[in-house]
């Protein structure tokens, strides 16, 4: 297996690769959308011009000398300032962007503007959509499921509702689709979902049985969130789950402490989505009432660590971090950018040993991922041979990696 330094960092300056798409084509269709979704005033709006201008055709500069942690970035990447965006990692170009467009919003400074997320218009509309709906209605069904089945189900519900990305659907012709517990995958609603290409659930479960004696340590799960809306409600429900079935005595929420990416979760986001819950009717209502007493009373404590907003992977997480997840019975990493700190943002071959990409993690850890990006690891020989295999209507193969199509669970005891 190649070291570290043998695999290749991701950048965005090969010709026709999912990171120069992403850098080229979603951050300025993302600042466009920004644009509209609130009445800036004009310094924000020439704030907004410079920053596309800059993404799409200048070079990288630092935050602005009042910025609160310009020093903190110029730490971080100081050496890549004056180089062109796409010519960076992958990672931490991504990461500064979203960094430079709440600074361009004002997020941070002093006056009117600041503390407005700048996603929130997109989150709280999909909230209402009627998608959330009818996968809140598909709940009631799956109360009336044998034990086993619905602890399936929620698992699915989670992995799967990572599709439901609004940074996945910038740019595209509409937001991509989750059949959540519905359907429990990529087709349409009661068609199987296509398998996955990787599939540790049997371990992740025994991780988390039930009937422990009495008097045995606590259990305790740490979930690190990825997408709130249409993703976070199912990463609520399985959590609900893990505390009413025994699975977990306590869990831990860990979410963005500022808005990250165009749809990751914050507090703010947790709170809308555990409201949804609890103001429906049937076994979502019921569930959302659960989690509501449970944050009320410790047993869900929802944390938010400034690393997650950090341009680094997860081999570099402080000690305290570490500590934290050290302790956990599993740690849940969900979704794409988790996945990609996780196993570190390089062109590995896809064969390459998930357990020891992840050895460097202080605890049992599973990840719950759909495939949006180039990064993999952990996969068999021949189910790389099938999928390289796979020619789309464009006469392309490989999309595979980052169409949202296709997912994993993967568990490192």
């Amino acid at each position: 297996m190649p070291e570290a330094d043998d695999a290749p960092v991701i950048v965005s300056s090969a010709p026709g690769s999912f990171a120069r798409s992403v850098l080229a084509e979603r951050h300025p269709a993302l600042i466009q959308q920004v644009r509209v979704a609130f009445p800036w005033s004009p310094e924000r709006h020439r704030a907004l011009d410079a920053l596309l201008r800059s993404c799409t055709e200048g070079v990288l500069e630092p935050l602005g000398p009042d910025a609160h942690d310009r020093a903190r970035w110029d730490a971080w990447g100081g050496e890549y300032f004056g180089r062109s965006w796409f010519d960076v990692p992958f990672l931490w170009s991504e990461s500064y962007f979203y960094r430079r467009l709440l600074e361009a919003v004002g997020y941070f400074a002093p006056g009117p503007w600041q503390g407005i997320d700048p996603f929130a218009p997109f989150k709280r509309a999909e909230l209402r959509g009627s998608l959330v709906d009818d996968e809140l209605a598909a709940l009631d069904a799956l109360a009336r499921r044998p034990a086993e089945e619905r602890a399936a189900a929620y698992l699915q519900g989670s992995l799967w509702g990572n599709r439901a990305d609004l940074g996945f659907s910038v740019g595209a012709q509409g937001p991509g689709s989750s059949e959540g517990f519905e359907g429990s995958g990529g087709g349409s609603a009661g068609e199987e979902p296509p398998p996955l290409v990787a599939d540790d659930s049997e371990v992740l479960w025994s991780l988390l049985a039930t009937g422990r004696s009495p008097g045995a340590v606590r259990t305790t799960v740490h979930v690190i969130a990825d997408n709130s809306g249409r993703e976070l409600i199912p990463d609520l429900v399985l959590v609900d789950h893990l505390l009413t079935t025994g699975r977990a005595d306590d869990v831990v929420l860990h979410v963005k402490p500022y808005p990250y990416y165009v749809s990751d979760a914050t507090m703010a986001d947790v709170v809308d989505c555990a409201r949804r819950l609890a103001q429906a009717s049937g076994s979502a209502g019921e569930a959302g009432k659960r989690l509501w007493a449970a944050m009320g009373d410790g047993r869900l404590d929802v944390r938010a660590h400034g690393f997650f907003c950090a341009p680094f992977p997860y081999r570099a997480m402080p000690a305290d971090l570490r500590r934290e997840f050290a302790g956990a019975a599993l740690t849940i990493v969900k979704g794409d950018l988790n996945y990609r700190r996780l196993v570190d943002d390089r062109l590995w071959p896809p064969t390459t040993s998930f357990a020891e990409r992840t050895a460097h993690f202080p605890g049992p850890v599973a990840a719950l991922r759909t495939l949006k990006s180039d990064v993999i690891v952990g996969l068999a020989p021949r189910t790389v041979a099938r999928l390289e295999a796979t020619v789309t209507g464009d006469g392309a193969n490989g999309a595979w990696r980052t169409s949202g199509t296709h997912a994993l669970v993967q568990v490192r005891p």
